[in-house]
């Protein structure tokens, strides 16, 4: 997991494909986009514009991905995301190939980040995070994810 700010990305020390995906979105310019999927650069770089409510952490499961690279922007609100590291995840359901992803119910050794609006938070495959979970209570919130093939870093 890396975090960073869109505003400084190159402060990250991303890879160069990570940090022109980072330029792309704030390019494409999320924060008036309608909530839907936009292409960057084809089916490798596409991002995922989303107008969500936070919800508690015990309501919501752990997402994995295994051929993209998320990078999940907060363009507007606060939101909290729990994350662990490869193969802390419990109680898993079945993966779902096609659409590249697989929920599970636990992270063990559960970490958390708090976005603000212009941060950003990068999750590899095999990475195990818990996005939109809500502070002491539910607020709407307006994010990015930045879907990034992994094929690309190779």
């Amino acid at each position: 997991m890396i975090i960073g700010n869109i505003h400084h990305p190159e402060c990250a020390g991303l890879s160069p494909v990570l940090l022109q995906a980072v330029i792309l979105a704030v390019k494409a310019n999320p924060q008036k986009c309608d909530p839907g999927r936009y292409d960057l650069q084809g089916d490798d770089i596409y991002m995922n514009v989303m107008r969500l409510s936070t919800q508690p952490a015990q309501s919501k499961k752990a997402e994995l991905h295994e051929k993209f690279i998320d990078i999940q922007i907060l363009l507007e609100g606060e939101e909290i995301i729990h994350y662990g590291v490869t193969g802390s995840t419990r109680k898993c359901d079945a993966w779902h190939k096609e659409d590249d992803y697989q929920l599970c119910a636990e992270i063990a050794g559960q970490q958390q980040v708090v976005l603000e609006p212009g941060m950003f938070a990068i999750f590899f495959p095999g990475e195990p995070h818990k996005p939109c979970v809500q502070g002491t209570q539910s607020a709407e919130i307006k994010k990015t994810v930045v879907k990034v093939n992994h094929a690309l870093l190779a």
